[in-house]
């Protein structure tokens, strides 16, 4: 959908994977015995997801593929707002795994339908078009490194 690959979606695909093992690993994110606090938990996770993608897709050195996808279906749907686009990927993924046999719990729904919200929320609160931003490529990016100042 001519979205580029950049050294932020390579990273991106790399250290979400690492990052997450090293919190639980670490249990630096205390586990949440009670329903109420599982639910608060998980919203202020949306949340910090949301500001993160605000400063990573913000530099414009490429995204992840939920977040390019949200990115290249934002710019050719620019009347749909882009919490309800990513909100739209975030529950076709949770009904292919389900369809493929993951089990889906509460805490997946909220987290399907939070992110929508939270996205939509965080990126008005910053003033954030996120339809406006142009990913340099790794190709790109190597140039820049590689021109005399």
């Amino acid at each position: 959908m001519k979205e580029k690959v950049g050294f932020g979606t390579i990273l991106n695909t790399i250290l979400i994977g690492v990052f997450v093992d090293m919190i639980q690993a670490f249990e630096i994110i205390p586990q949440m015995h009670s329903f109420f606090s599982g639910v608060v938990m998980s919203l202020l996770g949306q949340v910090s997801i949301c500001i993160g993608s605000y400063y990573y897709i913000g530099a414009s050195m490429g995204c992840g593929p939920r977040d390019a996808l949200m990115e290249a279906l934002g710019k050719r749907m620019p009347n749909v707002p882009i919490g309800i686009t990513r909100g739209l990927i975030e529950g076709t993924v949770l009904l292919i795994g389900w369809l493929l046999g993951a089990k889906v719990g509460i805490g997946t729904v909220i987290s399907v339908f939070g992110i929508s919200f939270i996205l939509e929320t965080t990126f008005k609160l910053l003033h954030f078009d996120v339809t406006n931003v142009e990913h340099e490529s790794v190709v790109d990016t190597v140039k820049t490194l590689g021109m005399p100042r």
